[in-house]
């Protein structure tokens, strides 16, 4: 099965090596570092650039389709983003699970904020990270 069709339309030219990007994305489900992702594809037989798997990821997030965090090391952490909408995760620092929350406050002050300072196109970033209870009671 192939790369959702819109997914690719967002980013650019249609490869072979761009789908299986998306796909592996796809079927991690959580967030997944580009370098892991490229084991992935290699794993599976994929003839994939490292490179290839950066300019991918990043035009999935350019194009409002890939969620970003930073891992405590400072890596980029990549998930698909079904939905154009933006999401906030909350993050275990034992296991990396996440799982994303409401976020509605954070949104509402970031419009205030916009609005208020006379800014336009404002962006923001909110990482939550703690520990998840299975890690919690290991």
């Amino acid at each position: 099965m192939g790369a959702p069709a819109d997914d690719l339309d967002l980013i650019g030219r249609r490869t072979a090596q761009r789908t299986s990007v998306v796909r592996a994305l796809i079927d991690n489900g959580g967030f997944v570092g580009a370098r892991a992702l490229h084991g992935v594809l290699r794993n599976q037989g994929a003839r994939v650039g490292l490179n290839t798997v950066y300019r991918t990821l990043a035009a999935l997030v350019d194009a409002g389709r890939a969620d970003v965090v930073r891992d405590r090391g400072g890596e980029r952490l990549f998930r698909h983003r079904p939905f154009p909408e933006h999401q906030h995760y909350l993050l275990c620092r034992a296991c990396g699970l996440s799982t994303s929350v409401d976020s509605a406050a954070v949104e509402s002050w970031a419009e205030r904020v916009a609005d208020t300072s006379g800014f336009a196109e404002v962006e923001h970033t909110v990482e939550l990270r703690g520990v998840c209870p299975q890690c919690r009671m290991s």
